[in-house]
């Protein structure tokens, strides 16, 4: 692993733990021991650094998730891969604070910018594959199936984050399962 990937490996872990905003040059340069002008030759400011650290989950989640997922056919057995493949990312704690994404998208969903627009962007490919996937499956609304997985996943997350309710994972599961045809 390159040096700048191993320093975004634990930003996004501090990321997922406390925050974007809370991610800085300098506490990020403390965490690793390394200075601030190193890290900042890296960067160049915080905002580039946020940037990078959600390019950087968002490679994970495309490891994680999509990857394993594209071994099936289009539709309904893509579909379900996908979900499976997301609830199990959350389930085994891929990131230490919860999903990245969700705690990422209420942080920033209110404030214009660039790190808003990646966030907006990476989940909106997202909800599109999930609604492709459904259209190819034969479902009636894919983009309303979409909404609702989406739904359910970040249900999930948040309901084992606030609650520790390892069982969120299997309703969520369960509840998919009825969504999807086949």
């Amino acid at each position: 692993m390159s040096r700048r990937g191993a320093i975004l490996e634990r930003a996004v872990e501090l990321a997922s733990e406390e925050g974007l905003e809370g991610l800085t040059i300098g506490r990020l340069s403390t965490e690793l021991g390394l200075s601030k002008s190193g890290l900042f030759g890296h960067f160049g400011s915080k905002e580039e650094l946020q940037l990078a650290a959600v390019d950087a989950a968002g490679a994970i989640f495309i490891r994680e998730v999509v990857e394993p997922a594209l071994s099936q056919p289009d539709g309904a057995a893509r579909l379900r891969a996908y979900c499976n493949a997301w609830v199990g990312y959350l389930e085994r704690e891929v990131f230490s604070g919860g999903c990245f994404f969700a705690a990422a998208s209420a942080e920033f969903d209110g404030r214009p910018g660039a790190v808003r627009d990646k966030l907006r962007d990476q989940q909106r490919a997202l909800l599109d594959e999930l609604a492709r996937q459904a259209r190819t499956a034969g479902v009636a609304d894919p983009e309303q199936l979409a909404f609702e997985v989406h739904a359910l996943v970040q249900g999930a997350n948040a309901c084992y984050q606030l609650f520790d309710d390892a069982d969120a994972f299997a309703r969520a599961r369960r509840a998919i399962d009825r969504l999807i045809p086949g």
